[in-house]
This record gives C-alpha cells, structure tokens and sequence, in this order.
C-alpha cells in the first residue's frame, strides 16, 4: 500500500511515516499542503493521512480538490478538535475517515488498511498459490507449513505477486507499491530484495524472471 503522510509537526510526521513502514507500507512524508498537493499530482497513493490544520493549502482545500477530481485516493483526516460539529464538516468535505488527536498507533494502522482496501479490488483474506500462503492481516506467510521468515519489503513483494498470480509484475511497478520516495528508480533494490525473496522460499524455485524485467509467481 502507498501512503501519504501530509502532517506538519515534523517529529509525529516522521515517527508516523516509520511506524507505517514497519508495518509493510511504502509511505512518503510532507509537511504542508502545497507539497502536498505536488505529491499527489505525480504519485497514485491508496490512502492519504492529513492534517487538517496545515501551513501553506489547508488540509480543508486538499480534501475539496480530491473530491472534486474524483480521486480515488481516500483520505483519514487527523485533527486536534474532537468536535462532533468539526468530525461533520470534514467529512463533508470528502474525508472518508476522521480521527481526532492523540491516537493510537494501532487504531490508525487499522484505519488505514480498512480504507486501503476500499482502493483495489478484493482479495480474499488469505493469499495462496501452490504450496505458498500468504495472511495480509495476521503479516504471516508460510510455504508448505513452514513459516517464513519474511522482512517487510520481502513480505510486500511476496503479496504482490500472489494478488497476481501467473501474471507478469514489472520491477517498476514492484517498486512504487512496496518502497516509497527514498527509492532510486535505477536502483537493484527490486533485485536485490527478490534474491533474498526467492532464497528464503526455498526449492523448488517459483518466481519467474521474465524478460523486460518483470516477475511471475506460479506453482512449484
């Protein structure tokens, strides 16, 4: 899931964009609204976490301007008012999820995985193909009853592959899913990560590489 993280008291924004990341997400950091919109202008992100009360566009303005352009990036708005009257008004204006400050970690992670899934279509709560399964929620994956010890890059690419299963991915398309703006597009990350990937499957190989640089997942 891409994520964007609009907030501007830069240690939360920060430790946000960290905790996400942990949590297998590619997510980029802004810290006012006109990078903001200029983030969202280039890059197609699921979900959009956003101040309200931000220097430079307001975070009212970015709501209006998604709305009106029919995006399909969802929006949590966060915000320092817990105001039945200010929690109307920005839905209203196009959030789709409201959530007032201080919060817990674990409630927007939750928030944002229920609106990320709102973006694509649904896949059923476990991922499979041959001997391989793969529990978006529970962060687990297994190959013939043996738990994978995946780091959270590996993970991501893991579950793109199985979401599209005996389809080509391409490394490009691998890499805005699962990295995020500290990615360089000429970088071996995609390789290098797929290594490591395909070492801790195991044999028999199921990862295809195919020409043009892409990637295909079939059964053993």
């Amino acid at each position: 899931m891409r994520v964007l993280v609009v907030e501007d008291f830069e240690v939360l924004a920060r430790s946000l964009g960290t905790g996400l990341r942990r949590e297998g997400m590619a997510v980029d950091v802004v810290l006012d609204g006109t990078a903001a919109l200029d983030r969202l202008a280039g890059t197609r992100y699921e979900v959009v976490i956003l101040d309200r009360d931000l220097p430079g566009v307001h975070g009212d303005e970015i709501c209006r301007q998604l709305a009106y352009g029919r995006s399909e990036t969802r929006v949590l708005m966060l915000t320092a008012s817990d105001t039945i009257e200010d929690r109307v008004h920005g839905l209203g204006l196009g959030a789709d999820d409201y959530l007032p400050k201080p919060f817990a970690f674990a409630e927007l992670v939750a928030r944002v995985r229920a609106l990320g899934r709102r973006t694509t279509p649904p896949l059923p709560p476990t991922l499979a193909c041959g001997d391989i399964t793969l529990d978006p929620a529970r962060r687990t994956a297994f190959r013939a009853g043996r738990r994978l010890g995946l780091s959270p890059k590996e993970f991501a690419l893991l579950e793109c592959l199985l979401a599209a299963p005996g389809l080509v991915v391409s490394a490009e398309e691998l890499l805005e899913r699962v990295w995020d703006e500290a990615a360089d597009p000429f970088s071996s990350a995609v390789k290098h990560t797929m290594h490591r990937l395909r070492a801790k499957l195991g044999d028999p190989p199921v990862i295809e590489t195919v020409r043009e640089g892409g990637y295909r997942l079939g059964p053993a």
